[in-house]
């Protein structure tokens, strides 16, 4: 085969991939563009490309010399009245420029304008990680997702295999994880994890799960891969393994079923599982990258069980933060020994980390810049703009999410390299990822409408330049991609209808107690601080999450206690304040608040005593209380307010104390 001959039939497969039609073109030329993500540079040049053999007057040229980034990826694309040309880096790079190509080609009239286009990926990871653990979705579902990465030239599937709600994928070794940790009683996640927790047999009436077998695992696999994207898989470890050790309660410290979510580390038993599992997970996945967890472990039943303290004396370790360390050293060797690379989320780098290891940065972007200025390859992927179980809009309009608010417009924002890091510091920062956990997604179109739009906007962080970032723009391409994705059968989240953030945090608003001192008679909680000492008292609402920064939390001795003062003794006739409720994180309303006013801080007036009945849902609860006088007022100086959590505990969150 000649190369001509062999480049002619990579341009037609590459078509066919893309899903790019030969159909005859009518000429013209479209005003903007609607490709996402965005190329590093784009001209149009007047005429459109109005042949219908479009795989006839393709050329696909690989000239390796071509990239400027050092990612694999790089292409330019020349559209010509007479002709379509590719010059790609790599294969990789020529299936982008389709996936240009089609991004160009207007749906209605197949129209494909003239230009010239030169383009390369910032980042070399560029992922989205599906959970299937909280509830399983099926090989088509992931298919279907694998499909619109690729549009959105992504290159990195992560599946979360395993976690306590249940084992995802087939081991010849170790049955029991399929015929039974891969089922539980309670289709709904939240139904089983507050409820009893139990595991079933296979086959028993009503048991909620399941699993991959290999053969299909390789298949998607082989799938993927014809889309240039790898799937990374990911098996849970030290912690989140409840479900291995009831189905093997021998790997736990006391070999008790139903009581521990860590492995101990302390057994050799614990270790032959786990290299047993891996070995059997490198003959599925042939990905450079092994996931092996290494979040939220408790590591309480680490201090009380001999075998981990003779290990840790062993060892000549400190604590049981090190105890986790030489464990995820331990099996990082192992997969270094078979030419693979451990990831982690980034609690691996407690006790120290394998400087090879790449660093997921899940916690915080302050945990990546740690993590990349102390020598480990990071992927960003922190919770405040990657996490998709969040709300995307006002939680009244859409399903029960974990809670949050993450619109797309904030993952847009996202800006993955620190600017503290040196430029050393910052080549380690190899990627961006968005995470889609499913606790309250218990749906496959439920799960689209989670991930979409939203992963368009983490597309183009992770493929574009970050200089030209112009969100109007990408909005309104963003909205011609959704109306495409929908007419697919992908059910989008409907971006046009968005409202937007909650309507009282979009002003400042002016009242008697703004700029005042706050006096903490019981203290904030410093994870979310707010604004600190002035939060309270700042003229800011805050708006659908606790994590916006406007919202402060108080769990202490389950308590809000604070006393304003208002510099004065004024004439007060209203107080009130928010209160929000979101169950998953545990955060609920007051049982009671009472709001009392004094001239001298010594001796206050009780103004109302608020009471009720906390229930624990699935709504996202906002709640305005307060003591109102109709038209009466009271002089105070110091206007103090008091709230309790109730039966469940948990966080009391309010934003602002609002004297009128």
């Amino acid at each position: 085969m000649t190369k001509n001959t062999l480049l002619s039939c990579l341009a037609a497969i590459l078509c066919v991939a893309a899903g790019i039609s030969v159909l005859p073109l009518r000429a013209g030329t479209p005003d903007e563009h609607s490709i996402i993500p965005r190329p590093a540079s784009i001209h149009f040049t007047s005429g459109a490309f109005t042949h219908s053999d479009l795989s006839g007057r393709m050329r696909v040229d690989i000239v390796p010399d071509i990239s400027h980034s050092g990612v694999p990826g790089s292409y330019i694309l020349r559209i010509t009245s007479d002709s379509v040309i590719v010059s790609a880096g790599d294969s990789s790079g020529a299936f982008y420029a389709m996936q240009t190509l089609r991004a160009l080609r207007d749906p209605a009239t197949g129209i494909v304008p003239c230009v010239e286009i030169e383009d390369a990926p910032r980042f070399q990871w560029r992922g989205f990680m599906q959970d299937v653990s909280r509830h399983f979705f099926s090989i088509e579902y992931l298919k279907r997702q694998i499909d619109a990465m690729a549009r959105l030239k992504l290159n990195v599937l992560h599946l979360h295999l395993t976690d306590a709600a249940g084992w995802r994928v087939e081991i010849d070794r170790y049955p029991l994880l399929t015929s039974f940790a891969a089922w539980r009683e309670g289709a709904l996640w939240k139904d089983w994890w507050f409820g009893d927790r139990k595991y079933l047999p296979e086959g028993t009436s009503g048991a909620y799960g399941g699993y991959y077998t290999k053969e299909e695992l390789r298949e998607l696999v082989q799938y993927a891969a014809e889309r240039y994207i790898t799937i990374v898989p990911e098996i849970e470890m030290p912690s989140h393994s409840e479900e291995v050790l009831t189905a093997y309660p021998e790997l736990s410290c006391t070999g008790e079923p139903y009581r521990h979510s860590d492995f101990c580390i302390g057994k050799e038993e614990t270790f032959e599982f786990l290299e047993n599992v891996l070995t059997e997970i490198m003959e599925i996945f042939p990905s450079q990258y092994i996931h092996i967890g290494g979040d939220e472990a408790s590591k309480k039943a680490w201090a009380e069980c001999p075998l981990c303290q003779a290990r840790m004396k062993a060892e000549g370790l400190a604590d049981v933060d090190e105890l986790q360390s030489y464990m995820i050293r331990r099996i990082g060797s192992f997969l270094e020994a078979h030419g693979r690379t451990p990831v982690g989320w980034d609690e691996i780098l407690q006790g120290g980390a394998d400087s090879a290891a790449v660093v997921m940065a899940w916690r915080s972007v302050e945990e990546g810049e740690r993590a990349a200025s102390g020598g480990n390859r990071t992927v960003m992927t922190p919770g405040a703009y990657c996490y998709f179980d969040t709300y995307q809009d006002d939680p009244s309009t859409l399903p029960t999410a974990m809670g949050g608010y993450l619109p797309l417009s904030e993952v847009y924002s996202f800006e993955p390299v620190p600017s503290g890091l040196s430029p050393d510091e910052a080549a380690k920062i190899i990627g961006v990822q968005a995470n889609l956990w499913c606790e309250y997604v218990p749906t496959e179109p439920h799960a689209e409408l989670m991930i979409y739009p939203r992963l368009y906007a983490l597309a183009e962080v992770a493929w574009s330049p970050a200089s030209g970032r112009d969100y109007e723009d990408f909005r309104r391409r963003a909205l011609a991609l959704c109306a495409q994705m929908e007419a697919e059968g992908y059910n989008v989240f409907d971006l046009a209808r968005e409202v937007g953030d909650r309507p009282a945090a979009q002003s400042p608003v002016e009242h008697l107690a703004r700029g005042c001192k706050v006096i903490y008679n019981a203290p904030y909680n410093s994870t979310y601080a707010a604004g600190g000492d002035t939060a309270l008292t700042d003229g800011l609402h805050g708006g659908w999450t606790y994590g916006d920064g406007r919202w402060q939390g108080f769990i202490s001795r389950g308590r809000l206690d604070v006393t304003v003062d208002l510099g004065q003794v004024q004439d007060v006739r209203s107080v009130e304040l928010d209160f929000m409720q979101v169950c998953g994180p545990e955060v609920f309303l007051p049982a009671e608040v009472v709001i009392s006013a004094s001239s001298d801080g010594n001796e206050f007036q009780e103004l109302r005593r608020i009471t009720r009945e906390v229930v624990r849902d699935d709504r996202v609860t906002f709640v305005t209380g307060g003591w109102y006088t109709g038209g009466q007022s009271v002089s105070a100086r110091y206007i103090r307010v008091q709230a309790r959590s109730g039966s469940y505990g948990g966080w009391v969150f309010t934003d602002e104390i609002v004297v009128r």
